[in-house]
């Protein structure tokens, strides 16, 4: 049987989680599998004369995600010394593009929700926008400024109806129909707009003016992000936390086979071995003291 983790990439919320687990689950030659939304990964055992590694991607790919393979915990083992640097973790990767995105849709949904709502409220506005005479300008000023939101979220239309079509929608699922239905209902009402000036409807002009959703399609999409920058920060946290934590545990233990004693990687010690743990040192597995005597911190 090969143990082997995995980079998810796309996942937003515990149904996308499910879906990339019952995906690989259902597969031939898996004997367990586990994925963890709050550090994007998944650990998978499988017999290998059955099934690889391109078979476990092409299944999460299918499911609408994106699997990128590590190398084995017990190459890492080797390979991992105390003095290495550090990786940067997915999620505080993560936590850098939201707030990066928050920022840009909100430089633009900010004029928008100004544009869409300031006659209502009296605020100041450009003479060019006032007036059914204006409402052409009205509403695709409003449209141009949406387009840079949308492309800069263009990730949850992606998604959202990636896995719509895979039929297993989720929260991007969700966002994107919403939000799609203002923008189509919004370009509905430039045409009607355009058509009640070519027919000398006024009446028309004015009841599509007030109906325009593009701030409505970009409030959604920002206020989404601002929901998951938060999110990814605080998963950020955690999962620096756990990761920390992980590292104390031992890489190596000091086994006793034939008489002699051998340094060995944590994964490699076997059922009934008996180990030895001396002054200063941390234990690296459960085990049953059978002989010596000391102290041991259990603090952590």
């Amino acid at each position: 049987m090969q143990k082997e983790q995995f980079d998810i990439t796309g996942m937003t919320c515990s149904a996308c989680s499910t879906r990339v687990e019952k995906s690989v689950a259902k597969l031939p030659g898996i004997k367990e599998v586990s994925v963890n939304l709050l550090k994007n990964s998944m650990v998978a055992s499988y017999d290998e004369s059955v099934l690889d590694t391109a078979g476990i991607v092409q299944a999460v790919e299918k499911a609408g995600y994106g699997a990128i393979p590590k190398a084995s915990a017990q190459n890492k083992s080797r390979t991992t010394t105390p003095a290495a640097k550090p990786e940067v973790s997915t999620a505080q990767v993560e936590y850098k593009q939201m707030k990066q995105r928050l920022l840009l849709s909100a430089l633009f949904t900010i004029p928008l929700f100004y544009i869409s709502m300031g006659h209502m409220m009296g605020w100041p506005l450009p003479s060019s926008l006032l007036g059914m005479e204006n409402a052409i300008s009205f509403a695709f000023t409003q449209f141009l400024l949406l387009i840079p939101v949308v492309f800069i979220n263009f990730k949850y239309y992606r998604m959202g109806f990636k896995t719509l079509f895979h039929g297993s929608p989720n929260m991007d699922s969700l966002i994107a129909i919403g939000s799609s239905a203002a923008i189509v209902y919004g370009i509905y009402a430039i045409y009607k707009i355009g058509i009640g000036f070519g027919h000398g409807d006024m009446a028309t002009v004015h009841s599509f003016m007030m109906d325009l959703y593009f701030e409505s399609a970009g409030m959604i999409l920002t206020l989404i992000t601002l929901g998951k920058t938060l999110e990814a920060r605080a998963k950020g946290k955690t999962s620096d936390a756990i990761t920390k934590l992980m590292n104390l545990a031992p890489k190596t233990a000091t086994v006793e086979r034939d008489g002699k004693e051998l340094q060995v990687p944590v994964e490699e010690v076997q059922l009934g071995e008996t180990l030895i743990v001396k002054a200063g040192e941390s234990v690296p597995v459960d085990g049953i003291v059978i002989e010596g005597f000391s102290s041991v911190d259990e603090s952590a």
